[in-house]
This record gives structure tokens, sequence and C-alpha cells, in this order.
């Protein structure tokens, strides 16, 4: 089953998960399978990226807890103001970033924002030891519209070398091996 369609319903279900995840950490320490990140770095990227995002299209979003005190306030606080935002009216205005050129609000957090959550989750999932399943409709979307902008993608220092997998591996491992991960990765 995909993700909701609408980029609000979208991010409420991604957050959701990723929440989820988050309140199932018992150590915020443990190591991600991005290399040289643990189960805080994680919600740290997240919670750091995506303000500054904003902030160069001249939108703020309200400083939260700090992750290294509350990786979970942190978050929590995060998903209430993007969600807000989502939900507003703001919504269908124009978001003008100086790399990325101009589009609805929504779609610029649904394209880049809840994207980087929903696979993000895997990250924080498989650092714990909780449920890493991901939607795979979702996921085979995702491979599918990534490819042909691989190389701009690698170039941006954003993703790690593609990791082979089977052609016929699930569309989750397809879609961490495009990104970098080792789907077979453990701590």
């Amino acid at each position: 089953m995909a993700l909701p369609a609408k980029p609000s319903d979208r991010h409420r279900s991604v957050a959701n998960t990723f929440a989820d995840r988050v309140a199932g950490v018992a150590d915020w320490s443990a190591p991600a399978p991005v290399p040289d990140w643990t189960a805080r770095d994680v919600v740290g990227h997240l919670v750091t990226w995506f303000p500054e995002f904003l902030a160069a299209g001249g939108m703020q979003l309200p400083q939260g807890p700090s992750v290294a005190d509350d990786p979970a306030g942190a978050w929590r606080h995060q998903t209430e103001r993007v969600q807000a935002l989502l939900d507003g009216p703001s919504a269908a205005e124009d978001f003008t970033h100086p790399h990325l050129g101009t589009m609805p609000l929504r779609d610029a957090i649904d394209r880049f924002y809840t994207s980087d959550v929903f696979m993000h989750t895997w990250d924080l999932a498989r650092a714990t030891g909780q449920d890493d399943r991901l939607d795979e409709d979702t996921c085979a979307m995702m491979v599918t519209g990534m490819k042909p902008m691989e190389d701009m993608l690698r170039s941006s220092g954003q993703y790690g070398p593609a990791v082979a997998v089977p052609d016929d591996a699930p569309a989750t491992d397809q879609l961490m091996g495009f990104i970098g991960r080792d789907p077979d990765w453990r701590p």
C-alpha cells in the first residue's frame, strides 16, 4: 500500500512512523548505517538541515529542543511545526530556494524533506533493532524517480556510492542500495 497522495497526509504518515521509531530507541549512541553516525545523529540530521533549507528560502522554522539533550522532543517539535506549515494556507504559496527555484511550499517539503524522513526511518530502525520495513510501492517509485538523476544526486555528496543488490531484491533493498546503504547492514 503506497503512502497517501496528498503532501500533508504523506508527511503526517511518514513523520508518525519515524516518531514511532524515535519512541522505541533505547540507546541513542547506537551506530547507524550511515558511516560515523549514531541513532541520535539520524534525528540530528533531519532536525538540522531542514530548517536551514527553509531559511535559505526566507522562511523560519522555530527552533525546538536540542537533539543533544532531547532527541524525541526535538523530533516532536519539528514534526508539529512542519505539519502546521503543510496544513496551513502557506502550503500552497510559492517557496523560492536559491538552488532549486520556485515551487509551492508543500511540494518543496514533500520532495526534499518528507522523502528524506522516509529513507532515514530505515536508518534509525536498523540502528536500534526496530521494524525497518518501508512501503515497497513508495520505495519503488523513489528508485525509479531518482535513477535518472543519479549523477547529480551522487555529486551532491548526499548519497554514498551505490551498493549492488540483486535485480529481484525487494524495493526497500533497492532504494537503500541506491542511496549507498548496505541492505544487510546490522549494528
